[in-house]
């Protein structure tokens, strides 16, 4: 138990970065163990909530792998992935948008209102936010080469159109966004959310990019908590690709990253979405928990 005094200091430590962050937009993602523990969600949204009541703009981009295939299962669909991307037909297309725009983001706005704070809920179909073209997929070959292959209604964002999302920051909503665009044919796509959610901090321009994940963040030394960089430049993540520190799942988020910096966000951030209220400890204190990602 924190006494008094303790969680005075506290806030003290916490001052400088409230005004520092004052009126600044910060994109979430939001995903992995975070979305699935119950009190890890309650610490997330709260979170967020806290952000918003002290001057900032947060901006929640939600993923929702594990409930789309288990919707999948319990239709008796059966998942197939290419390069870590859900092969998605027509009728795969219409399940990942009923749970994630119709439930997933739902439960979301519900929780962070049912917080104190104001939620609205949108998917990238809404006032033209993401327009995406059709992704292929890239299988490697015995040889070595790599071919492209269709995985049907998976898509790249190839536009975004803020203005929706700039409209409700300004009157004071915290939107919630569903990773769901539309080809220019007015076809739906389902998108990585990692991706969504650095193009839209780019088109924001953004001060911040806060990617939650199932890591604590990027290690020199693979399985050794001890050699987190707390902070990353873009050289040392080169450095870690090309020794093979940095592979498989953790090569799409750091892409993210260096792409939301390099369309103007300020700094990013891989978080650890297992500990909670990961974005408060990052945030408003000098050691923070993650890797900071940073030109």
């Amino acid at each position: 138990m924190t006494t008094a005094r303790e969680r005075a200091a506290i806030l003290v430590e916490a001052l400088p970065y409230i005004k520092k962050f004052y009126g600044q937009t910060v994109v979430i993602k939001y995903g992995g163990h975070a979305m699935v523990s119950e009190e890890l969600k309650q610490a997330v949204l709260t979170d967020v909530v806290l952000m918003k009541f002290v001057g900032m703009h947060p901006v929640l981009v939600h993923g929702g792998g594990p409930e789309i295939s288990a919707m999948l299962k319990r239709l008796d669909i059966q998942s197939r992935f290419v390069g870590g991307l859900r092969v998605t037909d027509e009728q795969t297309m219409e399940i990942v948008e009923m749970v994630l725009v119709g439930k997933i983001n739902k439960d979301i706005v519900a929780r962070v209102n049912q917080l104190g704070g104001r939620a609205v809920g949108l998917c990238g179909k809404d006032a033209g936010l993401f327009t995406a073209v059709r992704k292929t997929g890239q299988v490697q070959q015995p040889d070595g080469s790599v071919q492209e292959v269709d995985i049907g209604y998976v898509g790249d964002i190839e536009r975004v159109n803020p203005g929706i999302v700039t409209s409700l920051i300004e009157q004071g909503y915290i939107p919630v966004i569903a990773p769901v665009a539309m080809g220019e044919s007015g076809e739906s796509y389902n998108i990585n959310a990692d991706y969504a959610a650095s193009a839209l901090a780019g088109a924001l321009k953004a001060n911040k990019l806060i990617n939650l994940t199932d890591v604590e963040g990027i290690l020199q030394k693979p399985g050794d908590p001890a050699s987190l960089l707390s902070v990353a430049s873009r050289q040392d993540i080169d450095r870690l690709v090309r020794q093979g520190v940095i592979s498989g799942g953790m090569l799409p988020k750091v892409d993210c990253c260096l792409r939301a910096l390099q369309e103007g966000v300020q700094t990013t951030h891989i978080l650890d979405g297992r500990v909670p209220h990961a974005i408060l400890l990052e945030v408003f204190t000098d050691r923070g928990i993650g890797t900071m990602v940073v030109n």
